[in-house]
């Protein structure tokens, strides 16, 4: 099984927060962990927010971008093509989405394609209306 991990999945493995433990163990289940190429700025913007209020210091922050960028390398990294972002317009304006999150949404349902079984992507979000797009597109691919 292939985990799924938009940014505010991917940042859980990092930051110990609410669901940390949940992203974690679902990581260690897959066989491997993917995203999309956006949610690289999205993270080390999450931890750039953290460090400037306070709840990370500058020598933490230091040593979380060094973890997380030699981590990073062994992702699956979906790119962002054209297509990619025509379909995310698409799912932005079907479920009324935020931008980012159906670029993630996009590229979670290009990697169930492209693995051939659909069930082997498992979807990683902590936004509910994300969350709820994502099951609603599983059901409808799984419909067809």
């Amino acid at each position: 099984m292939i985990a799924y991990l938009d940014t505010s999945s991917l940042v859980k493995l990092y930051i110990d927060e609410s669901g940390s433990e949940e992203v974690r163990h679902l990581v260690e289940r897959a066989t491997a962990a993917a995203t999309c190429v956006i949610a690289y700025p999205e993270t080390r913007s999450a931890f750039a927010r953290l460090e400037r209020g306070g709840f990370l210091g500058h020598e933490s922050h230091a040593h979380l971008r060094g973890v997380f960028d030699a981590e990073w390398l062994h992702l699956l990294r979906v790119p962002i093509t054209e297509s990619l972002c025509k379909q995310a317009g698409d799912l932005a304006h079907k479920h009324g989405l935020r931008g980012f999150d159906s670029v993630h949404l996009a590229a979670f349902l290009d990697l169930r394609r492209q693995a051939g079984d659909a069930d082997s992507v498992e979807f990683s979000a902590y936004d509910a209306p994300l969350t709820l797009a994502a099951s609603r597109e599983a059901d409808d691919d799984a419909g067809t």
